[in-house]
């Protein structure tokens, strides 16, 4: 993958706030929903989860930029000071004082230089088998075959899961559904963010060979649109219809929340456009707390003529001269 400062376009210096912009923007411009069937736009957000994944974390942020992993946050191969292992000078320089490159032979009697650095590695990773000799015995995998074949990691599983926010309070698990037909049920993290994506270590695909890693499953939330609330932050802005008399009079007012109904007291003479806040019936915080609900009011007439209010508000009309 590319440079991930570079895929979100941001310089090095970028804040977590600028990392996070960058990234929900190229999130929402180039999301499979807004481009179906669009490759191209799938790859560049793919790549942007891909690049927030190393820079929206702390601590692979670092690592990345000491060089420690990579773009695709896989350790990297420091190698020998000086380029070999022997303390000589240019990485391309004979360790026995040549000046050419390595040379490896199969099939040597043992005295070759492929013997030489399988015995240096086995030395410095691993051993032999007891009745292991030189050239006739079976040797066990060398600490250094260990290590390359633990580096080995199983491919990663994509999937967008579309949640309502009624799931994002519930302690209930969703079902997130992968390409390959593998399904996974996970609990939503507290203060989970529309299309923020979510890493399921080992349950991706199985390594290639024995002794690799599993990959991990990444899974892309999606917010769907509520038919009552709008999403703000950690809030919710609600607009409800307040009936006449009870803007009027004032009273108790029911309000459909995600967890269920509630009761909100209206004060009386409540315009439209007041709002009114209900505490702690929002979405989840990674706190663990919970944001509000901000009712905007809307003064709304009977659903059928009201004579009687009709008479009394052309009785308040003042007198026009004939």
């Amino acid at each position: 993958m590319r440079d991930p400062y570079a895929v979100l376009g941001v310089p090095k210096t970028a804040s977590e706030k600028e990392i996070k912009s960058a990234f929900r923007k190229l999130a929402k411009t180039y999301h499979p929903d807004a481009n179906p069937g669009d490759a191209q736009a799938g790859a560049r957000f793919n790549e942007a989860n891909q690049a927030y994944e190393i820079l929206g974390d702390k601590d692979k942020r670092a690592q990345f930029d000491r060089g420690e992993i990579d773009a695709d946050g896989k350790p990297r191969f420091q190698g020998f000071p000086g380029g070999n292992p022997f303390g000589g000078g240019g990485g391309g320089r004979d360790p026995f004082g040549g000046a050419g490159g390595f040379e490896f032979r199969s099939g040597g009697d043992g005295g070759g230089g492929e013997s030489m650095f399988a015995d240096f590695f086995e030395q410095a990773f691993g051993g032999r088998t007891a009745g292991g000799s030189g050239n006739t015995g079976s040797r066990r995998s060398s600490g250094f075959t260990a290590a390359r074949n633990a580096s080995q990691k199983g491919e990663d599983l994509k999937a967008n899961l579309k949640v309502r926010l009624e799931d994002v309070v519930s302690d209930e698990k969703v079902e997130a559904v992968f390409p390959s037909g593998k399904r996974l049920a996970i609990k939503l993290p507290a203060g989970v963010e529309d299309g923020q994506t979510i890493r399921l270590r080992g349950q991706g695909q199985p390594a290639p060979v024995a002794g690799g890693t599993a990959g991990d499953a990444l899974v892309t939330i999606e917010f769907v649109e509520h038919p009552r609330f709008t999403a703000r932050g950690r809030d919710l802005l609600l607009d409800l219809a307040v009936p006449l008399d009870v803007a009027v009079l004032g009273g108790p007012l029911p309000v459909e929340t995600l967890d269920g109904r509630v009761s909100l007291r209206l004060p009386p003479w409540s315009n439209s456009g007041k709002t009114l806040r209900l505490k702690g019936k929002g979405l989840t915080t990674k706190a663990g707390g919970r944001g509000d609900i901000l009712v905007s009011l809307r003064i709304t007439l009977p659903a059928e003529p009201d004579p009687a209010l009709a008479e009394f508000l052309k009785a308040r009309q003042p007198a026009t001269a004939d």
